[in-house]
């Protein structure tokens, strides 16, 4: 059993499996960490020693909850709260039929909850109605062995504008990134620009968003790849020029200070990333992500995007089980874990993915408590 999304197409071929495809990009790759962090490296990965408890709400997705949108079988459902006020969750790879590698396969589609309450959350709408539709084009062509796909890392709100990332080419061997923008609440998706796959090493494909109160966004990106080691990048950019990629201004570490505009260099100690998610939230910011070794969902909680983060404590929110344990924030094969909008570090949401067979892959609401902040 794996954890995590291995494709499979309806007539076999794999189409993501995860494999080394290239050698770590480490130090000595080209990763580098400014001077006085090499020191603070040893803390990464620290947990914090709080106890942190949780519990599942419910079942997002699933034949009961959204087979009667065509969509019985998906996963990712990165929540983002749309203009009007509802909730869009934007899915990964999706199937109907029997389970995963069923018919009628899209990538991304946006799932619908008309309540933006944290105690109310259902899926009772799909941008497309009653069978959800790809939201861009996406053909799934064959490539080299496997299929292309369109994975989200991010979709965020704007004012009145949301804008969605996406990872491109066959899953771990992306080819581009693009970036998207909608202004009628998720329904149609207009194309802004794109980035090439190998944009510092690879560390620029995942991306994940912070929204902040100062004219910028927060851009913490790294490998999509959960087995090639990466570090982990930030970036600014103002909100009203999302869709350029020359003004996303990095932070890095040069000549003994760390600024805007040094070459980006890595804030935190390198390792393998699964999905990753960043707030502004709460006059703080989050930052949530699957750590591969360990295996579990992890968050920081920090009061600036340039905060520290080799020394602030990693607190870990989802912990791995096998299927028929799962209890409190004890998860069989969880991935994702991203926050849901309206959560507050005293009442903090999370959708949690899991995959480990064609008929135990979803969507899943779980509160967390406990998180030191």
């Amino acid at each position: 059993m794996t954890t995590g999304r291995d494709r499979r197409d309806p007539a076999g071929p794999a189409i993501g499996r995860r494999r080394l495809l290239t050698a770590g990009l480490g130090a000595a790759a080209g990763v580098a960490l400014g001077a006085g962090a090499l020191d603070a490296v040893a803390s990464a990965g620290t947990v914090h020693p709080d106890v942190i408890t949780g519990f599942k709400v419910k079942n997002l997705t699933g034949p009961a909850e959204t087979g009667g949108f065509a969509a019985p079988w998906t996963d990712l459902g990165i929540p983002a709260r749309c203009p009007n006020g509802s909730i869009l969750f934007v899915c990964g790879d999706t199937f109907d039929g029997d389970g995963v590698g069923g018919s009628n396969w899209r990538a991304p589609v946006g799932l619908r909850s008309s309540s933006a309450d944290l105690g109310s959350l259902t899926i009772d709408g799909a941008v497309g109605g009653s069978s959800a539709v790809g939201l861009v084009p996406e053909g799934h062509a064959p490539v080299g062995g496997g299929y292309t796909t369109a994975i989200p890392s991010d979709v965020f709100t704007v004012g009145d504008t949301m804008y969605l990332h996406l990872m491109r080419g066959v899953i771990y061997q992306t080819d581009h990134t693009d970036f998207w923008r909608s202004t009628d609440n998720g329904e149609t998706w207009e194309y802004l620009c794109q980035w090439p796959a190998d944009l510092y090493g690879g560390q620029f494909q995942q991306k994940t968003y912070a929204v902040a109160d100062d004219g910028y966004c927060y851009v913490l990106s790294t490998v999509f790849n959960r087995d090639v080691t990466s570090g982990l990048l930030l970036h600014r950019v103002p909100q009203d020029q999302l869709g350029v990629p020359a003004a996303y201004q990095p932070w890095g570490y040069a000549n003994g200070a760390w600024a805007w505009g040094n070459a980006p260099t890595t804030i935190t100690g390198a390792r393998k990333w699964g999905e990753t998610c960043f707030r502004a939230m709460g006059g703080q910011y989050s930052f949530s992500w699957l750590n591969m070794d360990a295996l579990g969902i992890r968050a920081q909680v920090f009061p600036l995007p340039t905060s520290n983060l080799f020394t602030t404590p990693e607190q870990t929110i989802i912990v791995p089980t096998s299927p028929g344990l799962e209890v409190g924030n004890l998860v069989a094969s969880p991935y994702g874990g991203f926050v849901i909008p309206g959560s507050t570090f005293d009442d903090y949401h999370i959708c949690v993915s899991q995959w480990y067979d064609s008929t135990d892959y979803r969507v899943m609401h779980y509160q967390i408590n406990g998180l030191a902040h």
